[in-house]
């Protein structure tokens, strides 16, 4: 009898550990997720910025090629947000 209670404290310590090893992913899982969507969030940021400064620029620019390639890279951003969000 003293086996079988053996038997299963050992069982009951593997689930234990089991659950354990569980809830950790878990938690990784959800912290990597924090940490991916905090990168998203600065990259967004930092696209809205760069946005925002190359409309500024355009409003200051006299130049048709200059506008131009601010335009292009306008569309680019607006690529790389609509992706993003």
């Amino acid at each position: 009898m003293a086996n079988g209670w053996e038997s299963k404290s050992v069982e009951v310590q593997e689930i234990d550990q089991q659950e354990q090893i569980r809830s950790q992913e878990i938690l990784d899982e959800r912290e990597r997720a924090g940490r991916l969507k905090a990168e998203v969030a600065r990259q967004v940021q930092s696209l809205q910025l760069t946005r925002a400064r190359i409309r500024e620029q355009l409003s200051r620019t006299s130049s048709e090629r200059y506008t131009l390639l601010l335009n292009v890279e306008l569309q680019q951003i607006d690529s790389e947000l609509a992706k993003l969000v």
